[in-house]
């Protein structure tokens, strides 16, 4: 770590708001990149040693036939933690320290909860007037909601955790996923430490 970094990480040990759940936005692009998996795998390894208790990475692709391969790589990526990878067509909640979404878009995860809700209200076992956020919370593929949001390159969040991420901090940064470093996520969490969460409020 060079003396930069380690200024970096001496004003982060003298800050305590820190994310208890870390989400990260790349593309598949981002992944074709030399040492791509490389940097997922450090960026892991970083966000536990700062306090995370929980990530999750969307991975957003342009060709749903890309995911099952990709499917594949990020579950034997190196990596802390357990790891649960969920695509396109995965319905099955995503319980694990460290998820990734392969193209599975925040509209498509919302549409099949609210599905699922119209099918058990339909067979009586739901009473309409019931139904609050948690119906749908308990339906999602990826029900919690991270405090911080990083997106590398374009500021956007590309179909993301719609509903999870409206209370998130949002961090965007113009350096690529290739030329991501450890002091890029230290910079992150700095910024994160100075906000003040407001929840909609």
């Amino acid at each position: 770590m060079g003396l930069y970094d380690r200024s970096l990480a001496y004003r982060l040990r003298r800050r305590e708001d820190r994310p208890e759940h870390v989400a990260l936005v790349i593309t598949e692009r981002d992944l074709l990149e030399r040492g791509a998996y490389d940097t997922l795998s450090g960026f892991f390894g970083w966000a536990f040693e700062y306090g995370a208790e929980e990530v999750t990475v969307y991975v957003g692709v342009l060709d749903e036939a890309a995911a099952p391969t990709l499917k594949r790589e990020l579950a034997d990526i190196d990596a802390p933690e357990p790891v649960a990878v969920r695509g396109p067509a995965d319905t099955d909640r995503a319980d694990a320290p460290i998820q990734v979404s392969i193209g599975l878009g925040g509209k498509h995860e919302f549409a099949e909860a609210v599905r699922g809700i119209a099918h058990e209200v339909a067979d009586g076992t739901l009473d309409p007037e019931s139904i609050d956020e948690t119906d749908v919370e308990s339906r999602l593929v990826f029900p919690d909601e991270p405090d911080l949001v990083i997106k590398t390159g374009a500021e956007r969040l590309s179909d993301f955790m719609i509903w999870q991420s409206v209370y998130s901090e949002l961090y965007f940064t113009d350096v690529n996923w290739r030329d991501f470093r450890k002091r890029d996520y230290l910079r992150a969490l700095l910024d994160y430490a100075d906000r003040k969460r407001r929840f909609g409020r």
